[in-house]
């Protein structure tokens, strides 16, 4: 695979769907075995990855393969790719576990998980609460993308000390991942409008998990030492919480369209993230009478309808929100980009990394 040209991200994402594809068809072949339902569960799951997406975390392991030196064609270079596939398994139990907390109906232009078992059991006309089997059942399939995220894991080829490093990174993943999921969950609860604490909850359940320890991972493969490690887990934890800070802003901002799933949840949902946790904080301090019960009074309406969400994308920018979120992307990618200064990565690293940090300082919210 060459890295030095614009199809080179191409070709990692297409080596890492065929290595999905050939892996998730030899372990729904061996569910067939079992009893049906398992056969469709997994079914179900195998369709849900092969939606595709941004492929970030897989493509983060192979900029991190590059950053330490590892070569981009030959077998060893089979390497960072099945560990991206991996990832992109555990990133499936992720998005489907989200869909059910958050009660999100799509997902990457098709329904969620749940979704799909709440309709099939409808239109089978089976008995008990159609809602509530197919949250279980999407419940289940995350388990199964787990499952099969572990134990494709352990097939990839590693010595001794690369798999101890490996698995290390891996561990402290997943649990940041879940710390991080239960961080929102609290601090929504709690309707906390913290910003420092929505920091930190994208810096869990992004910044690490996403970029820093998928980059990691892929240096790590390719037998980095600890101050490259060092190197790109910074340049990973800001491009990453830039990368959430973006997000966040596409969730009110973007267009569904493209997304793949609606705009405006987290508004409804009364989920805290750094842009609304900034908007309360702003409507406090503006002394505007009735500024903070405004952003209120949208923030964690389940029916807020279309008209209030577009008075409250107004708000938000007229507080001040947007811009100050656009002033810390900026500022973080612009630390990032620095970093990779030091002279610590290789070129063919350097070049995909710097890119990233460029579209996701320039995506600004119009």
């Amino acid at each position: 695979m060459e890295s030095s040209d614009a199809g080179a991200d191409t070709e990692v994402v297409e080596a890492v769907e065929a290595e999905l594809s050939a892996y998730m068809a030899e372990r729904g072949l061996t569910a067939s075995d079992a009893l049906p339902a398992d056969a469709a569960l997994a079914g179900v799951l195998t369709e849900f990855v092969s939606r595709g997406g941004a492929r970030l975390r897989a493509r983060c392991v192979w900029w991190g393969w590059l950053a330490a030196g590892g070569p981009t064609s030959g077998d060893a270079a089979r390497l960072p790719v099945r560990l991206g596939a991996a990832l992109e398994l555990l990133q499936a139990c992720a998005l489907i576990h989200d869909d059910v907390m958050d009660r999100s109906e799509t997902r990457r232009g098709g329904p969620a998980v749940h979704a799909h078992f709440t309709e099939a059991h409808r239109r089978a006309g089976w008995s008990g609460d159609a809602a509530a089997y197919g949250f279980a059942q999407a419940v289940l399939a995350g388990d199964l993308a787990l499952v099969w995220a572990e134990d494709l894991l352990r097939t990839v080829p590693m010595d001794t000390a690369v798999r101890r490093r490996v698995e290390g990174l891996w561990q402290s993943m997943r649990a940041e991942m879940v710390a991080g999921q239960h961080l929102d969950l609290r601090l929504q609860a709690e309707r906390s409008d913290d910003p420092q604490a929505a920091l930190r909850t994208a810096e869990l359940k992004s910044a690490l998990y996403s970029v820093a320890r998928p980059l990691a991972v892929g240096a790590v493969s390719a037998g980095a030492d600890d101050r490259t490690i060092e190197v790109l887990h910074e340049f990973g934890r800001r491009t990453g919480l830039a990368f959430q800070l973006r997000d966040d802003l596409m969730g009110v901002y973007g267009d569904p369209v493209e997304m793949g799933k609606p705009s405006g949840d987290d508004i409804r949902s009364g989920k805290l993230t750094y842009l609304t946790a900034l908007a309360v904080q702003l409507a406090r301090r503006s002394g505007s009478p009735g500024g903070e019960a405004r952003v209120r009074a949208t923030l964690g309406n389940p029916l807020a309808d279309e008209t209030e969400l577009k008075a409250f994308r107004g708000l938000l920018r007229d507080l001040g929100a947007v811009q100050a979120v656009e002033a810390r992307i900026a500022a973080l990618t612009d630390e990032a980009a620095a970093l990779l200064t030091t002279g610590r990565l290789a070129p063919q690293g350097v070049r995909p990394l710097a890119g990233l940090a460029r579209r996701i300082g320039a995506a600004a919210v119009a």
